[in-house]
């Protein structure tokens, strides 16, 4: 295993790892978040922490990886991050323009290889949700994962299509839908969840609607230990503290807000283990109710 892959947690018949893409400084915090106030980083010194902040560009740490779930039967992905050698020159998605990242070898030194993924997991389809579910080969984007099922929402799905709100909402992932999902529909591998969907014995997909139309969270429970995959529910440890706080691409203000609410107090009530998508390391952790508000401590 390599330094980028962390094995976190055990839950019922799975280990739980995390395969990463790349850890680096992103968006400054009032950028992401229209109504950030600086006074929660003094108020919260923890959010200003080498994982979570970078001091030296004042930018918030941001992680793009999978999080990988293997047992003897099944290994999974949830969401897939960026990709390698996609075109994503326009100035919202630059970061993410021809990279170039040891993705499938961090994988491999999980001792999983394409060929071994059972199941990939799209909790909605934004540029760094979708990315690995294709790769360039002989000058066309093939699925990575060619034996596994891709499943994500429905509502997700038809948000995206051409009668839906998707365009209007973000043009720039248009070109992601057609080198990162379109194909794996092309070669009859995707299936579409309903707002709760069973996918296996104790995993499931439930809505979470707001930053996407169709955006879903996976939840896995054994019974007694449960673990919470959000997607972009939660883009930062900010919002644990300031649930209101939408990101900037949020597409529904007021359902994002309700969605993230319902999340936090879902995870606090069953004290599950929460999985995000782009947290800085320690990158996965508890929410802990403190009167009528939220605290977030982290998996050490």
């Amino acid at each position: 295993m390599t330094a980028a892959n962390t094995s976190v947690a055990r839950i019922g018949p799975y280990t739980i790892t995390r395969i990463e893409e790349m850890l680096t400084p992103g968006f400054r915090p009032e950028f992401l978040f229209p109504d950030f106030d600086a006074q929660l980083l003094q108020s919260h010194p923890q959010l200003k922490a080498e994982g979570f902040w970078h001091a030296g560009s004042e930018r918030l740490m941001s992680s793009m990886h999978s999080w990988l779930l293997q047992s003897d039967r099944h290994t999974i992905l949830i969401d897939t991050g960026c990709g390698n050698l996609k075109a994503r020159a326009l100035p919202l998605f630059e970061r993410f323009h021809q990279l170039q990242h040891p993705y499938l070898e961090r994988l491999r030194a999980a001792g999983v290889a394409p060929e071994d993924v059972t199941l990939v997991i799209n909790t909605h389809l934004h540029v760094d949700h979708v990315g690995w579910n294709t790769r360039l080969e002989g000058g066309r984007w093939v699925p990575t994962f060619p034996r596994a099922r891709y499943i994500w929402g429905a509502a997700e799905w038809a948000h995206w299509s051409a009668q839906g709100q998707g365009s209007a909402k973000l043009p720039e992932n248009l070109p992601v839908i057609a080198d990162s999902v379109q194909p794996v529909v092309d070669a009859d591998l995707s299936e579409l969840a309903d707002d709760i969907s069973t996918v296996l014995p104790g995993l499931s997909l439930q809505s979470l609607p707001g930053h996407t139309a169709g955006q879903m969270m996976v939840v896995l429970d054994d019974g007694q230990q449960c673990a919470v995959f959000p997607g972009d529910a939660l883009h930062q440890p900010m919002q644990v503290y300031q649930p209101d706080w939408n990101s900037r691409f949020c597409e529904d203000a007021q359902t994002a807000r309700q969605s993230r609410h319902r999340l936090l107090e879902f995870c606090a009530e069953r004290q599950a283990l929460l999985f995000p998508a782009h947290f800085g390391a320690p990158h996965a952790g508890y929410i802990r109710r403190k009167a009528a508000a939220y605290s977030f401590e982290p998996v050490q």
